[in-house]
Formats: structure tokens, C-alpha cells, sequence
């Protein structure tokens, strides 16, 4: 058939026995997502198509994140039109403060994302799906709101890169790494309108948190999404989440790929993207040493237990340096919950780093964290763009948690291997 893991998942939502790149279709919906910063736009579209209810109660999925805790009157405001319209139209995956959580963290949590799935979401990083092995991507407000009455969406069906992962990774690299690197190799547009699809036997070595953070930015490599093969970890990360039932593709072996791409994980190094855009790459022993005021752990892209755990470990008996303040996101309540009985919290707590609920905050520059100018960060977050921490003259680091947690204890991004 020729068809690679994306485009068999396509097919089956169109109705069609077979789709090639560049064809566009119409396809059903299994989820439509937005947060409080997409959704009141979607809501004045949805109101102008004339319908009364949504498409599927189950299948809508509103998470204030962004600005929640509300920071101030119009994020409030945000927050309530949001809630009224959940309310209103009785929307049964509504996540508020007190259950909420960062909204990527928070899906797969709540074995709402599925293998097979096709999934929209307002907010460009809901490629994070494809870790479970869905079909998500980001779409703009509108076709969230038709998305909302209609159960459907057209696409131009995406040509796919294979990235095929061997090896095992060392200690201290991670999914974030791994992602960091591939996107420095190709570029932010390397895989523009793509499908990068990873497969490869070096798949098992990876958690799904990793799976999760790498998928997650593929959108920075200018994907249209990014997708794992389904496996026995992936089917465990499901078995307590749901009992629905899903189905599994495959790419064919003849499945048509604009390019093969092979990454050995046990060579790759703990990488940083610099300083403005996330494929400005070099790994820890190439960067010069670098003085910093701010470490941010959390975030969509690596606000889970694993990530916690990680700097835990590095952090745990010793003290954030002078100077230097260091803020922790955990994906969701449940994640914080899980942390702190851990123990997680205690160590981080007692090695001078403060808490915050869950909220994307600092990684939009919306609060909880804000960079002045001249100040530098090292941040889990996914980007890096001139001002998106706050001030145009203040500089982001993305970094995986490992090293995030080691610079806090140094003041200077630092490899972890070193601590």
C-alpha cells in the first residue's frame, strides 16, 4: 500500500482505502482541544456558525493553562468565558485549577489521547500525541471552532521523514536530548509540513516521557506531527488509563519517506539550544561557560514524574547557587502529588527551589517567571524565540532537566555528569 504510520491513520478517518502526500482530505475527529488563550476566539466562531451543541461532549477538551491561576483581570476574564461556554455546553472534559493540569501533560495522564486517534488542538504543540502513536497536530482557532461543531477537519494529507532510532542513550540524556539534537541536524524547517515518523529498535530504550517530549517538539522542526510505533511500553503506559478500545498501525515496509534519517542514541551528548532559535544547538562539552540568572524545570514538554525525578536526583543534599532562582512546574496535580510523595518535592524544596501549580507561565513569558532585561535562563521549555520569557534582551537556553538542575547549582550552565 505505500503508506507510512501517519497516512494510514488519515485514510481510515477519511473513509479511503489508500492516501498519497499532497492529496487533501476530510477526516472525522476523535478530539478537539483548546486551552484559555485559543478557545474564547474559537467560541466567537463556533457562535457564528449557527449550531447550539458541540459535535461529541467527550470528544471537546478545554484546559485554561496558559494564564491559570488567572494573573490578572483580562486573564480572568479569558478564564470565565471559557468556563461558561464548558458549562453551557456541557463539555465532560473540562479541566479547571484544583484538577488541571499543563494540557500536553495532562491528555495522555487522562488516557484521552489513543493509538490511532486524530486529534486537533489550538495550540501547536498538541503533536505530543503522536508519542502514543495518534495522529495530533496544532490547528488555528477557527478550525478548532468548526472542529467544535463538526466533528471534522480537512488536511493536505503530509509526506514523512524516518528517523530510525538504535542504540541505547547515556545516563544523563534524555528524550529532550535526543530532539534537541535532531532539530539542531535538520533545522527549524527541516521537516516542514512533515510527518516525522521514529521507529527503530533503539525505541525500546526510551520512557514515554521521553516519547512525550520528543513528539512534543517536533512542531519546532516545522512538523506537521511527529509519531512513535506503538509498543509493548507504550500499550503498558495505557493499561490503567483507559479501557477503550484503539487500533495500531504500522507503516508498510514500501511506505514512500522523503528521507531516512539514522540517530545513534548512544552518541548523542546533553544538548542546548542557544540563544534565539531551538536549532542553534551545541552539545555541553562545545558550549563556553555561561552565567545565568533563572533555571525553569516544567513545562508541557518536560514537566513530568521522570523529569522531577531527574532533577531531583542532581539536586537532592545540595543547594541552588546564590543568585540564581529556580522555578519547578509539575505537569499536573497528579505529578505533583506523585513528586511529593516521592519525596521529590522535599529534596527540591530544601536545595532552594521554589514550587509553582501547574501552569504553562514563564514558557510564553505570561508569569510565574519572567525574564528581565540582560538576564539569562536555562529552561525545560520548548522555546527560545527573542522575548518569549519576557524582555527582547534577555536570552533562553533550552536544556533537558538534567542539565537545568545541574547550572542551577553551579550558576553557569553546567553538565551534569560534572556534579
Amino acid at each position: 500500500m505505500k503508506m507510512t504510520m501517519t497516512q494510514k491513520i488519515l485514510a481510515s478517518h477519511a473513509g479511503l482505502e489508500y492516501v498519497e502526500a499532497g492529496q487533501l482530505i476530510e477526516v472525522d475527529l476523535d478530539m478537539v482541544l483548546g486551552n484559555d488563550i485559543t478557545t474564547p476566539v474559537a467560541i466567537k466562531e463556533f457562535d457564528k456558525i449557527g449550531v447550539s451543541e458541540v459535535f461529541d461532549k467527550s470528544k471537546v477538551v478545554i484546559v485554561p493553562d496558559h494564564f491559570a491561576p488567572a494573573k490578572d483581570i483580562q486573564a480572568a476574564t479569558q478564564c470565565k468565558c471559557v468556563r461558561e461556554f464548558s458549562y453551557d455546553k456541557e463539555i465532560e472534559n473540562y479541566f479547571e485549577v484544583g484538577e488541571m493540569g499543563i494540557e500536553h501533560a495532562l491528555i495522555p495522564e487522562k488516557g484521552l489521547a489513543l493509538p490511532g486517534d486524530v486529534i486537533i488542538g489550538a495550540d501547536s504543540h498538541t503533536c505530543t500525541y503522536g508519542a502514543l502513536g495518534a495522529f495530533s497536530t496544532g490547528v488555528g482557532s477557527t478550525d478548532m471552532a468548526a472542529g467544535m461543531a463538526t466533528g471534522k477537519s480537512w488536511f493536505k494529507v503530509p509526506s514523512a521523514i524516518k528517523f530510525n532510532l538504535i542504540n541505547k542513550p547515556t545516563k544523563y540524556v534524555s528524550g529532550k536530548d535526543i530532539i534537541l539534537h535532531i532539530i539542531g541536524l535538520i533545522g527549524v524547517d527541516g521537516a516542514l509540513y512533515q510527518s516525522m515518523e521514529f521507529v527503530g529498535d533503539g525505541i525500546k530504550n526510551l520512557s514515554m516521557d521521553s516519547r512525550l517530549t520528543m513528539a512534543n517538539m517536533a512542531i519546532e522542526a516545522g512538523a506537521k506531527n511527529g509519531i512513535f510505533e506503538v509498543d509493548d511500553i507504550t500499550i503498558q503506559y495505557l493499561k490503567d488509563k483507559t479501557d477503550k478500545e484503539y487500533i495500531i498501525y504500522k507503516a508498510d515496509e514500501d511506505a514512500i519517506y522523503d528521507k531516512e534519517i539514522t540517530i545513534d542514541l548512544s552518541k548523542v551528548r546533553p544538548t542546548i539550544s542557544c540563544p534565539h532559535s531551538p536549532d542553534n544547538t551545541k552539545t555541553i562539552d562545545e558550549l563556553e561557560k555561561i552565567k545565568i540568572d533563572q533555571v525553569i524545570i516544567g513545562s508541557c514538554t518536560n514537566g513530568r514524574l521522570e523529569d522531577l525525578r531527574m532533577a531531583s536526583d542532581i539536586l537532592k543534599g545540595k543547594k541552588v547557587a546564590k543568585g540564581v532562582r529556580t522555578i519547578i512546574f509539575p505537569g499536573t496535580q497528579q505529578i505533583y502529588l506523585d513528586a511529593i510523595e516521592e519525596g521529590i518535592i522535599t529534596n527540591l524544596v530544601q536545595a532552594g527551589c521554589v514550587m509553582s501549580t501547574p501552569t504553562c507561565g514563564p514558557c510564553l513569558g505570561g508569569h510565574m517567571g519572567i525574564l528581565a532585561a540582560g538576564e539569562k535562563a536555562v529552561t525545560t521549555t520548548n522555546r527560545n524565540f527573542v522575548g518569549r520569557m519576557g524582555h527582547i534582551e534577555s536570552e533562553i537556553y533550552l536544556a533537558s532537566p538534567a542539565v537545568a538542575a545541574a547550572s542551577a547549582i553551579t550558576g553557569f550552565i553546567s553538565n551534569p555528569e560534572q556534579i
